[in-house]
C-alpha cells in the first residue's frame, strides 16, 4: 500500500536533508550548501553536496542523487517503508500504519482540506467584492493588495449563506465537522461562525489550509479575534501562523520572530522581514517550540509590549525553560511603552526593528531581569526565596549539562547581588540626596532607556499627582518626549488636567497602565512631603534634558564624522556651550 503523499510531504518539510545526513557524513557549510566526503566513495577532496533548499543529496564521484528517504535507503540498506518509519519518528510524528481507521482518516483529510480550500477561495474574491469595509480596514492598517493575495486573507460579509453553497458539494455532518459553522437551534439554520469578519487562513507546514484566524472591523460587543475551534486536524497547541511562508526563507542566522497575533506577523512581513510566525495568541507550548526548532535554531519571542504581554512573556520563558538546549534557544525582545510590534515598525522603521532583534535576551538573563523586578534586595529573607525560585527553575532543565551551567550562572550573579562586605550597617537612609535616589531609578529597570526611565517617572507623577503639575503647566507643554506614543500621552494628560475631566481614550489607558506599573518612582514619591516631591520633579526635569543634549551632540558628532557639514558644526558649538553655561 501507499503512504498518503501529505504524509510523507509533512517528513521532508520537518526534516532538513543536513539535519539527516549530518548523523552519517560530518558536513561544512559552504555558502547556502552543504559539502562533505562521500559516503558512497573512498575519497579525500570533498564532492559530496547537500542542499536544504532544493531538499536532496548529490554525490559528484559516485552520482548519487535523492531526498532523505533514497539516502537513507541506500546508507543503511533498509526498505522504503522502513526509512519512512524512521524518519517519521525522527520528525515526531506517529507511524502510519495502513490499518482501515488510517485510510479512513487519510479520506476525511482530503474532505476537510477541500472543504476549507473552497471555503478560503471564495471568501478571499469576496474581499475584493462591492462592500469595500474589509479593504479599507487592511489598506487603513498599511496592508497593501499584494499582501492581502499573498496570505490570502478573506471577508464574510453579515449572514453570509455559505454553508448552502457548499451542501452542493459536501455532506452537511462533513461540513459541521470542520467548525466553519454552528447550528442554531432555534431556526434549525447552521450560521458562518467568521460573520462580518476579516479572516485569515491558517495553514499546516506542507501549505494546506487548515483553520481560520477571524477578526472583527467594528467595534462592537463581540470578541475582536476568534480562531476556528479545534477539529481532528486542527489543534492549536500543534501549529504555527506562517510557518510555511517562514521556513523557506534564506536566513543566515536561522533566526525566526515569533510575535502575537495575525496581523502582526502580516505587518512585518509586509515591512521585509519575512522570518516572522505567531502562536496565533495562545500560551506557545513545547510541540509549536519543537515543531519551530526543526526550521531555526534561534527563536525571538516579541510580544506586545503592555504589561499583559510582558506577563505572557515570561510565562512563555518559565514553560519553556526546561527544553532549551545548546543549538535549540529561545530569545525575547521587549517593546516599550505598551507597543506591539506593528506600532513598532510604523514609527521607527523596518531597520530599528531589525536592531531590536538582534540585541534581545537570552531566555536566562530575561527571566534574570523580570524576576529582579519584584524583590527587595536588602531583604536577606526575599533574597534567600529568590534564590530558592532559581534552583527550582534550574531543576526543570532537562539537558543535564546545560542545567549545571545555568544555574551556576545564576548563582553568581545572585552572590554579586547584595554582596556583604560592602553593606555599610551606618549609612541612614535620611543621608541620601535626591539625586542619589533619581539614580537608583536609572537602573531599577533593564528593559528602559536612561531617557525613558525619566519620561516615565514625568507621566507617572503628571497622572498621579495633578495638583504638583497645574501650578507648573507651562513647562511640560515645551517637553518633547523621545516617541510619538508617549507625547501623545502627555498631550492627553495636559487636555485632560485643564478640562478636569478623566482620560478616556483606550490607547492612552493602556500606557498609563503600563506606566504605573513600571514607573518605580512612586516607591520613592509617596513617601515625601509636596516641598520634597517638587524638589525631586526638578531634579527629574533637569536629568532629562541633560540626556537629550547630550543624544543631541551624540548625534550630531556621529553626522560630522560621516560627512562635514557647516550647520551640523555650529549647531555643535552652540550645544556645548549651552551646557557649560549651565
Amino acid at each position: 500500500m501507499k503512504y498518503p503523499k501529505t504524509y510523507l510531504e509533512e517528513i521532508k518539510l520537518r526534516l532538513k536533508v543536513s539535519q539527516v545526513i549530518s548523523k552519517t557524513v560530518k558536513l561544512r557549510r559552504r555558502g547556502k550548501e552543504f559539502v562533505g566526503l562521500s559516503p558512497f566513495t573512498t575519497e579525500k577532496t570533498p564532492s559530496f553536496t547537500v542542499s536544504d533548499e532544493k531538499g536532496f543529496y548529490h554525490c559528484f564521484s559516485s552520482g548519487e542523487h535523492g531526498n532523505i528517504f533514497d539516502f537513507l535507503m541506500k546508507t543503511q540498506s533498509l526498505k522504503f517503508g522502513e526509512a519512512v518509519k524512521q524518519l517519521a519518528s525522527s520528525a515526531g510524528m506517529q507511524p502510519y500504519k495502513f490499518t482501515s481507521l488510517d485510510v479512513e482518516k487519510d479520506k476525511r483529510y482530503q474532505t476537510y482540506k477541500n472543504i476549507l480550500k473552497d471555503y478560503a477561495d471564495f471568501h478571499h474574491k469576496l474581499i475584493f467584492g462591492k462592500d469595500q469595509s474589509a479593504i479599507n480596514y487592511l489598506n487603513n492598517r498599511g496592508i497593501s493588495k499584494e499582501t492581502i493575495i499573498e496570505f490570502q486573507i478573506g471577508f464574510v460579509p453579515n449572514n453570509s449563506n455559505y454553508f448552502q453553497n457548499l451542501t452542493e458539494k459536501f455532506s452537511e455532518k462533513d461540513l459541521s465537522l470542520t467548525g466553519l459553522f454552528y447550528k442554531n437551534e432555534k431556526y434549525n439554520k447552521f450560521i458562518n461562525r467568521f460573520n462580518s469578519r476579516i479572516i485569515f487562513p491558517i495553514k499546516n507546514i506542507v501549505g494546506d489550509v487548515i483553520a481560520f484566524g477571524g477578526r472583527t472591523i467594528e467595534n462592537n460587543k463581540f470578541a475582536k479575534y476568534i480562531n476556528s475551534p479545534e477539529t481532528e486536524f486542527y489543534k492549536k497547541g500543534k501549529h504555527i501562523f506562517n510557518l510555511e511562508k517562514a521556513k523557506s526563507q534564506s536566513n543566515k542566522n536561522e533566526e525566526v520572530v515569533i510575535v502575537e497575533g495575525y496581523m502582526d506577523v502580516i505587518r512585518v512581513y509586509s515591512s521585509g522581514i519575512k522570518n516572522v510566525v505567531s502562536n496565533s495568541g495562545i500560551a506557545l507550548t513545547e510541540n509549536q517550540i519543537n515543531l519551530i526548532w526543526k526550521f531555526f535554531k534561534n527563536a525571538i519571542i516579541c510580544l506586545d509590549g503592555d504589561s499583559s504581554g510582558q506577563r505572557a512573556s515570561l510565562r512563555i520563558a518559565e514553560n519553556l525553560f526546561p527544553f532549551i538546549k545548546e543549538n535549540s534557544k529561545i530569545g525575547f525582545v521587549s517593546l516599550r511603552n505598551g507597543m506591539d510590534p506593528d506600532d513598532y515598525i510604523k514609527e521607527k522603521g523596518k531597520e530599528s526593528f531589525e536592531k531590536l532583534i538582534n540585541e534581545n535576551l537570552s531566555i536566562e538573563e530575561f527571566i534574570w531581569r523580570m524576576y529582579l523586578n519584584d524583590v527587595d534586595r536588602s531583604d536577606p529573607f526575599a533574597v534567600t526565596k529568590f534564590e530558592k525560585k532559581f534552583k527550582n527553575l534550574c531543576q526543570s532543565i532537562l539537558d543535564k549539562t546545560l542545567k549545571k551551567y545555568i544555574l551556576e550562572y545564576y548563582l553568581e550573579k545572585i552572590r554579586n547581588l547584595t554582596p556583604l562586605q560592602r553593606y555599610d550597617k551606618r549609612k541612614k537612609i535620611n543621608t541620601y540626596k535626591i539625586l542619589n535616589e533619581t539614580k537608583k531609578i536609572s537602573v531599577a529597570k533593564d528593559h528602559l532607556t536612561k531617557e525613558e526611565i525619566k519620561e516615565y517617572s514625568i507621566l507617572y507623577i503628571m497622572y498621579n499627582y495633578p495638583k504638583i503639575i497645574l501650578p507648573r503647566i507651562e513647562i511640560f507643554k515645551g517637553i518633547k518626549f523621545s516617541s510619538q506614543i508617549l507625547n501623545d500621552l502627555k498631550t492627553n494628560l495636559l487636555d485632560s488636567l485643564k478640562k478636569e475631566k478623566p482620560i478616556t481614550d483606550d490607547k492612552s489607558s493602556k500606557i498609563i497602565q503600563d506606566i504605573n506599573q513600571n514607573s518605580v518612582i512612586k516607591n520613592i514619591f509617596e513617601k515625601k512631603d509636596e516641598n520634597e516631591q517638587i524638589e525631586l520633579l526638578n531634579e527629574i526635569l533637569k536629568e532629562l534634558n541633560e540626556i537629550k543634549f547630550s543624544k543631541k551632540i551624540d548625534e550630531l558628532e556621529n553626522k560630522l564624522m560621516k560627512e562635514f557639514d557647516e550647520k551640523s558644526y555650529s549647531d555643535l558649538i552652540q550645544l556645548k556651550s549651552k551646557i557649560n553655561k549651565e
